[in-house]
């Protein structure tokens, strides 16, 4: 392995520790730790959207990074479209590729509901019980939904690398 490869899996590596570390712990520590803090929905919807316009900070930057040197890596497979077709590395670089494309979808979905006038909303309290309930079941799907896949995208990497 030359220094240049080593870098670049080390910053791959590095992006998709703030990404899929910083996820989990919004979602297993800051989440249930803000049940027993607040019983105000509004309250933790606003505490956690907050939380999550911190995240974006550091996760988009990660997740593009995480992309770029993905392709990076990924590269000579592209050339060699026969390989990429017919090996079991192959057909799992396509599964891993279809995941992070369905990664980025819900991310990008879960991003987009809570944007800021949706946010300003629940300041001012514009939104029904109803509404707000709503609100937060679709946040907490498509959390989950970015986690399971940030997760399979690694289990996919750890086979990769593995030589699968």
């Amino acid at each position: 392995m030359t220094m240049e490869q080593a870098v670049i899996t080390w910053i791959h590596l590095v992006s998709a520790a703030i990404w899929v570390g910083g996820s989990l712990f919004i979602g297993a520590v800051i989440s249930p730790l803000l049940k027993t803090m607040t019983t105000s929905v509004e309250e933790r919807l606003q505490f956690m959207i907050k939380v999550g316009r911190r995240f974006n900070k550091i996760a988009i930057p990660s997740l593009i990074i995480l992309i770029g040197t993905g392709i990076y890596n990924s590269v000579s497979f592209f050339n060699n479209p026969d390989f990429l077709l017919s090996s079991s590395y192959g057909n799992f670089l396509i599964i891993k590729i279809i995941l992070v494309v369905a990664l980025i979808i819900a991310y990008a979905v879960h991003v987009r509901i809570i944007r800021k006038d949706v946010e300003e909303k629940i300041i001012s309290k514009q939104l029904s019980e109803t509404q707000v309930q709503r609100l937060r079941k679709k946040i907490i799907i498509l959390g989950e939904i970015t986690m399971v896949l940030s997760v399979a995208v690694l289990f996919i990497a750890a086979l990769l690398d593995a030589g699968a």
